[in-house]
Protein backbone atom coordinates (compact mmCIF):
# COMPACT_ATOMS: atom_id res chain seq x y z
CA UNK A 1 0.00 0.00 0.00
CA UNK A 2 1.13 3.53 -0.79
CA UNK A 3 -0.04 6.18 1.66
CA UNK A 4 0.04 9.97 1.43
CA UNK A 5 -0.55 12.21 4.46
CA UNK A 6 -1.63 15.85 4.37
CA UNK A 7 -0.57 17.60 7.58
CA UNK A 8 -2.40 20.77 8.59
CA UNK A 9 -2.10 23.04 11.62
CA UNK A 10 0.75 23.19 14.08
CA UNK A 11 4.10 21.46 14.37
CA UNK A 12 2.65 19.07 16.95
CA UNK A 13 0.60 17.62 14.09
CA UNK A 14 3.83 17.22 12.11
CA UNK A 15 5.21 15.05 14.92
CA UNK A 16 2.03 12.95 14.95
CA UNK A 17 2.18 12.48 11.17
CA UNK A 18 5.76 11.23 11.31
CA UNK A 19 4.72 8.68 13.94
CA UNK A 20 1.82 7.51 11.79
CA UNK A 21 4.17 7.09 8.82
CA UNK A 22 6.52 4.94 10.95
CA UNK A 23 3.64 2.79 12.15
CA UNK A 24 2.34 2.33 8.61
CA UNK A 25 5.80 1.46 7.29
CA UNK A 26 6.05 -1.14 10.06
CA UNK A 27 3.07 -2.84 8.44
CA UNK A 28 4.51 -2.77 4.95
CA UNK A 29 3.13 0.53 3.66
CA UNK A 30 5.28 2.99 1.74
CA UNK A 31 4.95 6.77 2.01
CA UNK A 32 4.53 8.99 -1.05
CA UNK A 33 4.23 12.76 -1.25
CA UNK A 34 2.30 12.42 -4.52
CA UNK A 35 -1.36 12.01 -3.62
CA UNK A 36 -2.14 10.85 -7.14
CA UNK A 37 -0.08 7.71 -6.48
CA UNK A 38 -1.56 6.92 -3.06
CA UNK A 39 -3.86 4.01 -2.31
CA UNK A 40 -4.84 5.71 0.96
CA UNK A 41 -4.82 9.44 1.72
CA UNK A 42 -4.75 10.51 5.37
CA UNK A 43 -5.64 14.11 6.26
CA UNK A 44 -4.29 15.17 9.67
CA UNK A 45 -6.71 17.99 10.50
CA UNK A 46 -6.53 21.14 12.61
CA UNK A 47 -9.51 22.56 14.50
CA UNK A 48 -7.95 25.54 16.27
CA UNK A 49 -9.87 28.33 14.53
CA UNK A 50 -12.47 28.58 11.76
CA UNK A 51 -9.88 29.23 9.03
CA UNK A 52 -8.02 26.07 10.02
CA UNK A 53 -11.24 24.05 10.00
CA UNK A 54 -12.07 25.28 6.51
CA UNK A 55 -8.62 24.32 5.28
CA UNK A 56 -9.06 20.84 6.78
CA UNK A 57 -12.47 20.35 5.18
CA UNK A 58 -11.16 21.53 1.81
CA UNK A 59 -8.32 19.00 2.05
CA UNK A 60 -10.75 16.17 2.86
CA UNK A 61 -12.97 17.13 -0.08
CA UNK A 62 -9.97 17.23 -2.43
CA UNK A 63 -8.82 13.81 -1.20
CA UNK A 64 -12.34 12.50 -1.81
CA UNK A 65 -12.20 13.83 -5.37
CA UNK A 66 -8.99 11.89 -5.97
CA UNK A 67 -10.73 8.76 -4.74
CA UNK A 68 -13.48 9.26 -7.31
CA UNK A 69 -11.18 10.19 -10.19
CA UNK A 70 -7.83 8.59 -9.50
CA UNK A 71 -5.87 5.79 -7.91
CA UNK A 72 -6.95 6.39 -4.30
CA UNK A 73 -9.09 3.70 -2.69
CA UNK A 74 -9.70 5.20 0.75
CA UNK A 75 -9.61 8.56 2.56
CA UNK A 76 -8.99 8.84 6.30
CA UNK A 77 -9.55 11.97 8.40
CA UNK A 78 -7.65 12.16 11.69
CA UNK A 79 -6.60 14.70 14.30
CA UNK A 80 -7.97 17.64 16.24
CA UNK A 81 -10.91 18.73 14.10
CA UNK A 82 -12.14 15.14 13.90
CA UNK A 83 -11.88 14.86 17.68
CA UNK A 84 -14.29 17.78 18.08
CA UNK A 85 -16.66 17.33 15.13
CA UNK A 86 -16.60 13.65 14.19
CA UNK A 87 -20.37 13.08 13.99
CA UNK A 88 -20.91 16.21 11.89
CA UNK A 89 -18.08 15.24 9.54
CA UNK A 90 -19.44 11.73 9.04
CA UNK A 91 -22.76 13.21 7.94
CA UNK A 92 -21.25 15.96 5.80
CA UNK A 93 -18.44 14.03 4.06
CA UNK A 94 -19.59 10.54 3.04
CA UNK A 95 -16.64 10.30 0.64
CA UNK A 96 -14.33 9.93 3.68
CA UNK A 97 -14.06 6.27 4.67
CA UNK A 98 -12.77 6.60 8.22
CA UNK A 99 -12.62 9.32 10.86
CA UNK A 100 -10.36 8.98 13.91
CA UNK A 101 -9.95 11.70 16.54
CA UNK A 102 -6.73 12.51 18.38
CA UNK A 103 -7.61 10.07 21.14
CA UNK A 104 -8.31 7.21 18.71
CA UNK A 105 -5.10 7.02 16.74
CA UNK A 106 -4.21 3.62 18.16
CA UNK A 107 -7.00 2.35 15.93
CA UNK A 108 -5.46 3.56 12.65
CA UNK A 109 -3.47 0.37 11.97
CA UNK A 110 -6.21 -2.09 13.02
CA UNK A 111 -8.82 -0.24 10.96
CA UNK A 112 -6.64 -0.27 7.83
CA UNK A 113 -5.80 -3.94 8.42
CA UNK A 114 -9.47 -4.76 8.74
CA UNK A 115 -10.13 -3.05 5.40
CA UNK A 116 -7.39 -5.09 3.72
CA UNK A 117 -4.96 -2.22 3.09
CA UNK A 118 -2.27 -3.44 5.48
CA UNK A 119 -0.79 -6.78 6.36
CA UNK A 120 -2.27 -8.25 9.53
CA UNK A 121 0.81 -10.39 10.14
CA UNK A 122 2.17 -10.43 13.65
CA UNK A 123 5.14 -8.10 13.20
CA UNK A 124 6.78 -6.12 16.04
CA UNK A 125 5.31 -2.68 16.65
CA UNK A 126 7.65 0.27 16.32
CA UNK A 127 8.92 2.05 19.41
CA UNK A 128 6.64 5.00 20.30
CA UNK A 129 9.47 7.43 19.64
CA UNK A 130 10.27 6.14 16.17
CA UNK A 131 9.32 8.57 13.42
CA UNK A 132 9.83 8.66 9.68
CA UNK A 133 10.45 11.87 7.79
CA UNK A 134 7.33 12.92 5.89
CA UNK A 135 8.25 16.04 3.95
CA UNK A 136 9.55 19.50 4.74
CA UNK A 137 13.20 20.01 5.71
CA UNK A 138 14.90 16.78 6.76
CA UNK A 139 17.49 18.64 8.85
CA UNK A 140 14.82 20.61 10.78
CA UNK A 141 12.76 18.39 13.06
CA UNK A 142 10.18 18.87 15.80
CA UNK A 143 10.31 17.19 19.21
CA UNK A 144 7.11 17.10 21.25
CA UNK A 145 7.84 16.89 24.98
CA UNK A 146 4.26 16.89 26.29
CA UNK A 147 0.69 16.55 25.11
CA UNK A 148 -2.53 18.34 26.04
CA UNK A 149 -3.09 21.45 28.13
CA UNK A 150 -4.36 22.38 31.59
CA UNK A 151 -4.63 26.12 30.95
CA UNK A 152 -8.17 27.46 30.93
CA UNK A 153 -7.98 30.13 28.23
CA UNK A 154 -11.53 31.09 27.35
CA UNK A 155 -11.02 31.10 23.57
CA UNK A 156 -9.12 27.83 23.19
CA UNK A 157 -10.54 24.38 22.43
CA UNK A 158 -7.19 22.57 22.55
CA UNK A 159 -7.88 20.94 25.95
CA UNK A 160 -11.12 19.62 24.45
CA UNK A 161 -9.21 18.18 21.48
CA UNK A 162 -5.95 17.08 23.08
CA UNK A 163 -6.96 16.42 26.68
CA UNK A 164 -5.21 17.26 29.92
CA UNK A 165 -1.50 18.05 30.06
CA UNK A 166 0.74 14.97 30.02
CA UNK A 167 4.54 15.26 30.17
CA UNK A 168 6.54 12.56 28.41
CA UNK A 169 9.31 10.77 30.30
CA UNK A 170 12.72 12.41 29.97
CA UNK A 171 14.45 9.24 28.75
CA UNK A 172 11.85 8.88 25.98
CA UNK A 173 12.39 12.49 24.91
CA UNK A 174 16.16 12.02 24.79
CA UNK A 175 15.83 8.73 22.90
CA UNK A 176 13.58 10.34 20.30
CA UNK A 177 15.98 13.28 19.94
CA UNK A 178 18.84 10.84 19.33
CA UNK A 179 16.82 9.05 16.66
CA UNK A 180 16.09 12.37 14.96
CA UNK A 181 19.77 13.28 15.11
CA UNK A 182 20.64 9.93 13.52
CA UNK A 183 18.20 10.82 10.73
CA UNK A 184 20.14 14.02 10.05
CA UNK A 185 18.52 16.64 12.31
CA UNK A 186 20.60 19.80 12.60
CA UNK A 187 17.88 21.77 14.38
CA UNK A 188 15.48 20.45 17.03
CA UNK A 189 12.39 22.55 17.72
CA UNK A 190 10.84 21.70 21.09
CA UNK A 191 7.04 21.89 20.93
CA UNK A 192 4.14 21.53 23.36
CA UNK A 193 1.05 23.53 24.24
CA UNK A 194 3.23 25.11 26.93
CA UNK A 195 6.86 24.01 27.17
CA UNK A 196 7.23 25.72 30.53
CA UNK A 197 4.50 23.47 31.99
CA UNK A 198 6.64 20.39 31.42
CA UNK A 199 7.07 18.12 34.43
CA UNK A 200 4.45 19.60 36.74
CA UNK A 201 2.29 16.49 36.39
CA UNK A 202 5.14 13.98 36.87
CA UNK A 203 6.29 15.29 40.24
CA UNK A 204 9.78 13.78 39.84
CA UNK A 205 11.71 17.04 40.00
CA UNK A 206 12.33 17.08 36.24
CA UNK A 207 11.27 20.25 34.45
CA UNK A 208 12.12 22.16 31.31
CA UNK A 209 15.67 23.03 32.48
CA UNK A 210 16.45 19.33 32.91
CA UNK A 211 15.09 18.60 29.43
CA UNK A 212 17.31 21.27 27.88
CA UNK A 213 20.39 20.09 29.81
CA UNK A 214 19.77 16.45 28.86
CA UNK A 215 19.40 17.29 25.17
CA UNK A 216 22.63 19.29 25.23
CA UNK A 217 24.40 16.49 27.10
CA UNK A 218 23.04 13.48 25.18
CA UNK A 219 22.97 14.83 21.61
CA UNK A 220 25.21 16.92 19.39
CA UNK A 221 22.42 18.71 17.48
CA UNK A 222 23.79 22.24 16.89
CA UNK A 223 20.52 24.18 17.23
CA UNK A 224 17.85 23.57 19.89
CA UNK A 225 14.92 25.97 19.75
CA UNK A 226 11.99 26.46 22.14
CA UNK A 227 8.59 27.08 20.57
CA UNK A 228 5.53 28.23 22.52
CA UNK A 229 5.78 28.71 26.25
CA UNK A 230 3.98 30.94 28.71
CA UNK A 231 6.04 33.75 30.19
CA UNK A 232 4.99 32.74 33.71
CA UNK A 233 7.07 29.58 33.36
CA UNK A 234 10.29 31.33 32.42
CA UNK A 235 12.23 30.57 35.58
CA UNK A 236 15.68 32.04 36.27
CA UNK A 237 17.19 28.65 35.48
CA UNK A 238 15.57 28.46 32.04
CA UNK A 239 16.79 31.99 31.28
CA UNK A 240 20.29 31.12 32.49
CA UNK A 241 20.45 28.19 30.06
CA UNK A 242 19.06 30.38 27.29
CA UNK A 243 21.73 32.98 27.96
CA UNK A 244 24.76 30.72 28.44
CA UNK A 245 24.30 27.54 26.39
CA UNK A 246 25.21 28.34 22.75
CA UNK A 247 23.29 25.35 21.33
CA UNK A 248 20.02 26.51 22.93
CA UNK A 249 19.06 29.34 20.62
CA UNK A 250 18.30 32.81 22.03
CA UNK A 251 14.73 32.63 20.77
CA UNK A 252 11.36 32.52 22.54
CA UNK A 253 7.88 31.97 21.13
CA UNK A 254 5.85 33.49 23.97
CA UNK A 255 2.13 34.22 23.37
CA UNK A 256 0.55 37.21 25.08
CA UNK A 257 -2.76 37.24 23.06
CA UNK A 258 -3.53 40.82 24.15
CA UNK A 259 -2.31 43.77 26.23
CA UNK A 260 -5.55 45.22 27.59
CA UNK A 261 -6.07 43.97 31.14
CA UNK A 262 -9.84 43.82 30.71
CA UNK A 263 -9.52 41.67 27.56
CA UNK A 264 -6.89 39.47 29.19
CA UNK A 265 -9.24 38.92 32.13
CA UNK A 266 -12.10 37.89 29.83
CA UNK A 267 -9.70 35.61 27.98
CA UNK A 268 -8.81 34.00 31.32
CA UNK A 269 -5.12 34.58 30.64
CA UNK A 270 -2.72 34.46 33.61
CA UNK A 271 -0.71 37.55 32.63
CA UNK A 272 -1.50 41.25 32.75
CA UNK A 273 0.17 44.09 30.90
CA UNK A 274 2.45 44.94 33.81
CA UNK A 275 3.67 41.36 34.28
CA UNK A 276 4.24 40.89 30.54
CA UNK A 277 6.28 44.10 30.39
CA UNK A 278 8.34 43.05 33.41
CA UNK A 279 9.03 39.56 32.04
CA UNK A 280 10.08 40.81 28.63
CA UNK A 281 12.46 43.26 30.32
CA UNK A 282 13.89 40.47 32.48
CA UNK A 283 14.37 38.19 29.46
CA UNK A 284 16.23 40.87 27.53
CA UNK A 285 18.37 41.74 30.53
CA UNK A 286 19.55 38.14 30.88
CA UNK A 287 19.66 37.30 27.15
CA UNK A 288 20.43 40.57 25.31
CA UNK A 289 20.42 39.00 21.81
CA UNK A 290 17.14 37.14 22.28
CA UNK A 291 14.50 37.20 19.54
CA UNK A 292 10.98 37.17 21.00
CA UNK A 293 7.99 36.17 18.95
CA UNK A 294 4.43 36.46 20.26
CA UNK A 295 0.83 35.92 19.13
CA UNK A 296 -2.19 38.18 19.48
CA UNK A 297 -5.94 37.82 18.95
CA UNK A 298 -7.95 40.79 17.68
CA UNK A 299 -11.71 41.13 17.91
CA UNK A 300 -12.22 39.10 21.08
CA UNK A 301 -15.72 39.60 22.55
CA UNK A 302 -15.96 42.99 24.23
CA UNK A 303 -12.76 44.35 22.66
CA UNK A 304 -13.34 48.09 22.34
CA UNK A 305 -11.49 50.54 20.13
CA UNK A 306 -9.66 51.66 23.27
CA UNK A 307 -8.66 48.07 24.09
CA UNK A 308 -7.27 47.64 20.60
CA UNK A 309 -5.37 50.94 20.79
CA UNK A 310 -3.91 49.71 24.09
CA UNK A 311 -2.66 46.59 22.32
CA UNK A 312 -1.07 48.62 19.52
CA UNK A 313 0.57 51.00 21.97
CA UNK A 314 1.98 48.06 23.93
CA UNK A 315 3.39 46.40 20.81
CA UNK A 316 5.05 49.68 19.84
CA UNK A 317 6.48 50.05 23.34
CA UNK A 318 7.75 46.49 23.86
CA UNK A 319 9.00 45.92 20.29
CA UNK A 320 8.60 42.18 19.83
CA UNK A 321 10.72 40.85 16.98
CA UNK A 322 7.71 39.24 15.31
CA UNK A 323 3.99 38.91 15.99
CA UNK A 324 1.59 36.33 14.59
CA UNK A 325 -1.94 37.70 14.75
CA UNK A 326 -5.36 36.35 13.88
CA UNK A 327 -8.98 37.34 14.29
CA UNK A 328 -11.14 35.77 16.97
CA UNK A 329 -13.64 33.10 16.00
CA UNK A 330 -15.86 31.38 18.60
CA UNK A 331 -15.14 27.70 19.21
CA UNK A 332 -17.92 25.43 20.42
CA UNK A 333 -17.49 24.26 23.99
CA UNK A 334 -15.20 27.08 25.10
CA UNK A 335 -16.11 29.70 27.69
CA UNK A 336 -15.72 32.49 25.15
CA UNK A 337 -18.35 30.88 22.92
CA UNK A 338 -20.91 31.81 25.58
CA UNK A 339 -20.03 35.50 25.14
CA UNK A 340 -21.63 37.67 22.50
CA UNK A 341 -19.31 37.88 19.48
CA UNK A 342 -19.92 41.61 19.31
CA UNK A 343 -17.02 42.78 17.14
CA UNK A 344 -18.13 42.83 13.47
CA UNK A 345 -16.01 40.82 11.03
CA UNK A 346 -15.08 43.89 9.00
CA UNK A 347 -13.82 45.59 12.17
CA UNK A 348 -11.80 42.49 13.07
CA UNK A 349 -10.19 42.45 9.63
CA UNK A 350 -9.41 46.17 9.75
CA UNK A 351 -7.81 45.82 13.18
CA UNK A 352 -5.77 42.84 12.00
CA UNK A 353 -4.49 44.86 9.06
CA UNK A 354 -3.52 47.76 11.32
CA UNK A 355 -1.69 45.45 13.72
CA UNK A 356 0.19 43.71 10.92
CA UNK A 357 1.22 47.03 9.38
CA UNK A 358 2.55 48.29 12.70
CA UNK A 359 4.44 45.07 13.39
CA UNK A 360 5.91 45.05 9.89
CA UNK A 361 7.54 48.39 10.67
CA UNK A 362 8.70 47.22 14.11
CA UNK A 363 10.27 44.08 12.67
CA UNK A 364 12.08 46.07 10.00
CA UNK A 365 13.33 48.49 12.65
CA UNK A 366 14.66 45.67 14.82
CA UNK A 367 16.45 44.14 11.85
CA UNK A 368 18.00 47.49 10.99
CA UNK A 369 19.67 47.54 14.41
CA UNK A 370 21.60 44.42 13.37
CA UNK A 371 22.86 45.64 10.01
CA UNK A 372 26.56 45.00 9.53
CA UNK A 373 26.63 42.11 11.98
CA UNK A 374 28.04 38.74 10.97
CA UNK A 375 25.89 35.88 12.24
CA UNK A 376 25.54 32.13 11.82
CA UNK A 377 22.83 30.85 9.48
CA UNK A 378 21.49 27.38 8.71
CA UNK A 379 21.07 26.61 5.01
CA UNK A 380 17.61 25.22 4.24
CA UNK A 381 17.35 25.15 0.43
CA UNK A 382 19.70 25.60 -2.50
CA UNK A 383 18.53 26.88 -5.89
CA UNK A 384 20.51 27.58 -9.04
CA UNK A 385 21.17 31.21 -8.15
CA UNK A 386 20.60 31.50 -4.41
CA UNK A 387 20.84 29.86 -1.03
CA UNK A 388 17.89 30.08 1.38
CA UNK A 389 18.89 30.05 5.03
CA UNK A 390 17.73 31.18 8.46
CA UNK A 391 19.48 32.99 11.27
CA UNK A 392 18.86 32.06 14.91
CA UNK A 393 16.02 34.57 15.18
CA UNK A 394 14.03 32.93 12.38
CA UNK A 395 12.09 29.78 13.22
CA UNK A 396 11.22 27.43 10.38
CA UNK A 397 8.05 28.28 8.45
CA UNK A 398 6.80 31.12 10.68
CA UNK A 399 9.51 33.79 10.75
CA UNK A 400 10.63 33.87 7.15
CA UNK A 401 14.01 33.21 5.57
CA UNK A 402 17.36 34.77 4.71
CA UNK A 403 18.65 34.47 1.15
CA UNK A 404 22.28 34.45 0.04
CA UNK A 405 22.72 34.50 -3.74
CA UNK A 406 25.62 33.29 -5.79
CA UNK A 407 26.55 30.36 -3.57
CA UNK A 408 27.61 26.99 -4.93
CA UNK A 409 28.55 23.69 -3.39
CA UNK A 410 26.62 24.34 -0.16
CA UNK A 411 24.23 21.60 0.92
CA UNK A 412 21.05 21.99 3.00
CA UNK A 413 21.81 21.45 6.67
CA UNK A 414 25.10 23.36 6.42
CA UNK A 415 25.92 26.30 8.69
CA UNK A 416 27.44 29.41 7.11
CA UNK A 417 28.37 32.86 8.35
CA UNK A 418 26.48 35.77 6.76
CA UNK A 419 26.59 39.53 7.13
CA UNK A 420 23.27 41.35 7.52
CA UNK A 421 23.38 43.95 4.78
CA UNK A 422 20.04 45.66 4.21
CA UNK A 423 16.35 45.70 5.15
CA UNK A 424 13.65 46.49 2.59
CA UNK A 425 9.94 46.79 3.35
CA UNK A 426 7.61 45.66 0.55
CA UNK A 427 3.96 46.29 1.36
CA UNK A 428 2.81 44.56 -1.83
CA UNK A 429 3.73 41.24 -0.26
CA UNK A 430 2.68 42.22 3.29
CA UNK A 431 6.08 41.15 4.52
CA UNK A 432 9.37 42.52 5.72
CA UNK A 433 12.33 41.72 3.49
CA UNK A 434 15.92 41.22 4.57
CA UNK A 435 18.93 41.33 2.25
CA UNK A 436 21.87 39.26 3.42
CA UNK A 437 25.41 38.95 2.14
CA UNK A 438 27.91 36.38 3.28
CA UNK A 439 30.88 37.10 5.45
CA UNK A 440 34.13 37.61 3.49
CA UNK A 441 35.27 34.09 4.33
CA UNK A 442 32.63 32.49 2.12
CA UNK A 443 33.45 34.63 -0.94
CA UNK A 444 29.85 35.17 -2.01
CA UNK A 445 28.57 38.18 -3.93
CA UNK A 446 25.76 40.44 -2.66
CA UNK A 447 22.22 39.17 -2.93
CA UNK A 448 18.89 40.58 -4.01
CA UNK A 449 16.12 41.24 -1.48
CA UNK A 450 13.89 38.31 -0.52
CA UNK A 451 11.32 37.73 2.26
CA UNK A 452 12.00 37.10 5.91
CA UNK A 453 8.75 37.53 7.81
CA UNK A 454 5.21 36.31 7.37
CA UNK A 455 2.71 38.94 8.43
CA UNK A 456 0.06 36.52 9.68
CA UNK A 457 1.89 33.84 11.61
CA UNK A 458 0.94 30.33 12.61
CA UNK A 459 -2.64 29.60 13.60
CA UNK A 460 -1.67 26.41 15.36
CA UNK A 461 0.33 28.20 17.99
Amino acid sequence: MKVSIITLGCDKNTVDTERYVAQLADRGASYTEDMAEADVIVVNTCGFIDAAKKESIDALVEAGRLKDEGHCKAVVGVGCMVQRHKDELIDALPEVDLFLGSSEMDRLIPELEERGFLSADDVPAVHPGVRMFAGGLSHVRYLKISEGCDHGCAFCAIPLMRGKHRSFALDEIVHEAQLLEAQGARELNLVAQDLAHYGRDRRDGVGLPEVLEALVRETTVPWIRMLYLYSAGLTPRVLEILGTEPRVLPYLDMPIQHASDSVLARMRRPERQRTIRERVARIRAVVPDVAIRTTCIVGFPGETAQDFDTLLAFLEEVQFDRVGAFTYSPQEGTRAAELSDDVPDNVKRARLERLNELQRLITAERYERRLGQTVRALVDRVDDDSVQARIAGQADDIDGVTYVAGASGIAPGTFIDVRLDDVVDDVDFSATYLRVVSSPATRLRPTRALPVMSSVGSFGR
